[in-house]
């Protein structure tokens, strides 16, 4: 049967079939992320919804999922995730603004080269 989706869903299958490949590196990553997640100087709502918005930056669709669940698992409503999903929006248009600053830079240098070359 032919996949219909961009993503194939994760089942349990796929994921034991990518732990068994590298089990030592998997054991680590869940380990990492487990520590990440757990409450400290910030609550796991606020985690959770940090990593909705970074997931929205990464464009990972498998995170945006995991981590929208898991953000109203530890008490974020809609609001609060679409809050997060909006900042990501900003910051991922401000860096593509503020990164014109080396794009102005290098045509500067072009402008700048091209004519003391006695080019124009």
């Amino acid at each position: 049967m032919k996949n219909e989706t961009l993503y194939p869903t994760t089942t349990k299958k796929l994921v034991e079939k990518k732990a068994a490949l590298a089990p030592k590196n998997v054991e680590a990553w869940r380990n990492f992320s487990r520590t990440v997640f757990e409450a400290g100087a910030l609550d796991e709502k606020t985690k959770q919804l940090i990593a909705v918005a970074v997931a929205h930056v990464t464009q990972c669709p498998y995170c945006i999922r995991g981590h929208s669940k898991q953000a109203m698992r530890k008490g974020a409503n809609k609001e609060e995730i679409m809050e997060a999903v909006w900042v990501a929006a900003e910051m991922r248009a401000g860096a593509a603004y503020a990164h014109a600053t080396i794009a102005l830079d290098e045509m500067e240098l072009f402008e700048k080269n091209d004519f003391s070359m006695g080019k124009k």
